[in-house]
């Protein structure tokens, strides 16, 4: 069974680290809300990524079996994990984005379509791209229960975090067979 349970309607719960077999499963278009441990990494940190790995230096954090949300959060206000955590546009990271799923890289969570590179990449290493709603980032801040700073301290809101969060709400945008939602979505709007 894929995507949303049929009988009730509902997205389908997915616990993190993902179980690729779980990922197998899903179609482009599928809600699901994920729990678990997600880290996070813009640009200025995919960019340090990159040089690591030309370097043959190791990667300050351990990307195999990974999720990455792109996002640079604001500050929390008091009392408050975090600030608002809305997504980055994803193809800022696509030069970047391959290195890491060759690595092991399970799913990657943004806004916006992904270059035929990244998609290539992804069928070859069993990684799914998922969409997170933009003009969300303070409702799914609250789906955020711990963050803490565990690499690239001095980039500030881009900083590499440890998430854990909780029913984060997403669609499959990209998943392991090709699909595509932003293609399939405007196919479907045509014909309609």
């Amino acid at each position: 069974m894929s995507g949303a349970d049929p009988e009730v309607g509902r997205p389908r719960r997915l616990p993190t680290p993902f179980d690729p077999a779980e990922l197998a499963e899903l179609r482009s278009g599928d809600a699901v809300l994920i729990s678990g441990e997600v880290l996070t990494a813009r640009d200025a940190a995919h960019e340090r990524f990159a040089r690591a790995i030309a370097a043959g230096e190791p990667l300050p954090v351990d990307v195999a079996g990974a999720t990455i949300y792109f996002v640079g959060p604001t500050p929390a206000r008091p009392g408050h994990v975090i600030g608002s955590a809305g997504p980055t546009t994803a193809s800022r990271m696509d030069p970047y984005s391959p290195l890491l799923i060759e690595r092991g890289l399970r799913a990657m969570i943004g806004k916006g379509r992904r270059s035929d590179a990244v998609k290539e990449s992804m069928r070859q290493h069993g990684c799914v791209y998922f969409g997170a709603v933009e003009g969300t980032a303070a409702l799914l801040s609250k789906c955020i229960t711990a963050a803490e700073v565990i690499a690239y301290d001095d980039l500030g809101t881009e900083a590499v975090r440890r998430l854990r969060v909780v029913d984060f709400p997403a669609f499959v945008v990209n998943d392991l067979y090709g699909g595509d939602l932003y293609l399939e979505g405007q196919a479907r709007w045509r014909q309609g």
